[in-house]
């Protein structure tokens, strides 16, 4: 039953049809749960269900000490009944289904993968509920486990054409709100404060912070503010995506959105928010990205802008190779999709990495 396609496909449907959004305890629970249980049939070994503020987290162990964490996250960005519009579904080679591609197939992947390896193999399994919502109440426990094992892969969606994700950019989201002073837009204007029109100066302020050369990017996202057509806005809110490279960038950017200051005297701005995680620096690949290599000649290695768990690991000093999940595209879109015929191949690279490196360690 190793590697079996079609036994991973239907592990796949298994956790997909248990919808997991990030918000909800309720479905992370029952999505824990089905985690578990599956992990326990394919290994042999039951995994532990770890309460935490947002949720469950899965986490199972081999023998000890383990040299090889397998990091993941069982919570999908999708409300509750996608699921009834986008049931899961597979055809002309690719599954669909809310949460396939990010991550429910990589977690099959290394589910799989650990199984071959036996009960015994000294690695360690941690699937998080939090992921999606900036793992807040996860990140000390897998920090902790990372510096336990000492070698952390990552199940997150491959980057185009399977290549593994071997850097990643910091990332976090600003909040800036402008308050100003309501007004009848029509009778008496200028006795308001427009928070829209102050804001506007800063989101021009705030996106000239960008620096493409170094990459940096820094993009306002989403503006919220005003009540009525007829009233001048007392109140806009405006959040930043930021994306950096360097630590150096984190503090410029961080620094820059906290001396934000208004134009309008009359008006009050305030910022909160920071960039969360911090930058996975190629340099963190650098010990496991030749295991993989080693297994396949082929396979490609790339630096992208996205953040994962593996900006944590790799923070605290433990090499971590990213993007071993699954191939496909579409993450957190309503056309996401697994290339089925690839699942057995992945799940045979992470166990070739993973015995590589436990068998570096015995010697």
């Amino acid at each position: 039953m190793l590697f079996d396609p079609a036994v991973m496909i239907e592990d796949l449907r298994t956790l997909v049809e248990v919808e997991s959004p990030s918000s909800d305890p309720e479905a992370l629970r029952a999505s824990a749960e089905v985690l578990a249980d599956l992990i326990a049939r394919r290994t042999g070994r039951a995994a532990d269900i770890i309460d935490g503020p947002a949720g469950p987290h899965v986490h199972w162990c081999g023998a000890t000490p383990a040299h090889v964490l397998i990091l993941g996250h069982h919570d999908t960005v999708f409300p509750l009944g996608t699921l009834a519009e986008r049931p899961f579904r597979v055809a002309e080679g690719r599954a669909t289904g809310p949460g396939v591609f990010d991550m429910a197939a990589g977690i099959v992947q290394a589910i799989h993968a650990v199984a071959s390896l036996g009960a015994d193999a000294p690695v360690e399994m941690l699937f998080t509920c939090d992921e999606e919502v900036g793992s807040r109440t996860s990140r000390a426990l897998l920090e902790e486990r990372a510096r336990a094992c000492g070698a952390v892969l990552v199940l997150e969606p491959s980057a185009d054409g399977g290549a593994l994700k071997t850097g990643r950019k910091g990332t976090g989201t600003f909040t800036l709100t402008v308050t100003g002073r309501a007004a009848h837009a029509g009778l008496e204007p200028h006795r308001g404060v427009n928070s829209l029109v102050e804001a506007a100066h800063q989101v021009l302020a705030i996106a000239a912070l960008a620096r493409p050369e170094a990459g940096t990017t820094v993009t306002p996202t989403v503006v919220e503010g005003g009540t009525a057509d007829n009233v001048v806005p007392a109140m806009t809110r405006v959040r930043v995506d930021v994306r950096v490279t360097s630590d150096a960038e984190r503090i410029r950017i961080e620094e820059a959105m906290a001396a934000l200051s208004a134009i309008d005297p009359a008006a009050v701005i305030s910022v909160e928010g920071a960039i969360g995680r911090p930058p996975m620096p190629e340099s963190a690949s650098v010990e496991l990205f030749p295991l993989a290599v080693a297994h396949d000649p082929t396979i490609a290695g790339v630096a992208v802008g996205g953040g994962s768990d593996g900006n944590f690991t790799a923070a605290v000093g433990v090499p971590t190779l990213d993007g071993l999940g699954a191939v496909g595209g579409g993450a957190h879109a309503d056309h996401e999709f697994v290339e089925v015929d690839t699942m057995a191949d992945r799940a045979r690279l992470v166990a070739a990495i993973t015995q590589a490196r436990c068998a570096g360690m015995a010697n």
